[in-house]
């Protein structure tokens, strides 16, 4: 009677696995939707896997690695704070300013001058300080201690 008992409900369970219905094979793709990675930028970076081109590096590279992080010093109430990043070039005589409000993810490429600020006609970092100065006045701040 166990045995019996036992097949049964060994029949049952494996009858309940059997899946039936519509299915499908391979990987179907709606045409309407884009596959995942293939949503390269004109550089070849993709923007799924965080990676951004870098006219300093001229690769593509993902920035919150690589960067060094600034968030705003006056961070809206209850929004998520979007940092910026800045990236100095190998020979720290330049560096470049990734921002988060540019819609076309283009960067600012700041020249280092002889007091050891890097500067352009918008933007002004202090590395010292770890503070980028937008038009003159304080937009960003390092965590520098």
């Amino acid at each position: 009677m166990k045995k019996l008992i036992l097949t049964a409900v060994c029949m049952i369970s494996l009858s309940a696995c059997n899946k039936t219905g519509p299915t499908t094979t391979g990987n179907a793709v709606n045409p309407e939707q884009k596959a995942t990675g293939a949503d390269k930028d004109d550089h070849g970076c993709m923007a799924s896997a965080g990676q951004t081109w870098s006219e300093l590096k001229q690769n593509c590279i993902q920035v919150f690695n690589e960067g060094f992080r600034l968030n705003p010093v006056n961070p809206p109430k209850n929004a998520a704070v979007i940092s910026a990043f800045v990236l100095m070039s190998d020979d720290q005589k330049k560096l470049e300013l990734f921002l988060p409000d540019e819609d076309d993810h283009e960067t600012a490429i700041l020249n280092k001058d002889g007091k050891g600020m890097y500067e352009n006609d918008e933007y002004k970092y202090d590395p010292e300080k770890s503070i980028l100065y937008v038009n003159g006045v304080e937009k960003y701040k390092g965590n520098v201690e």
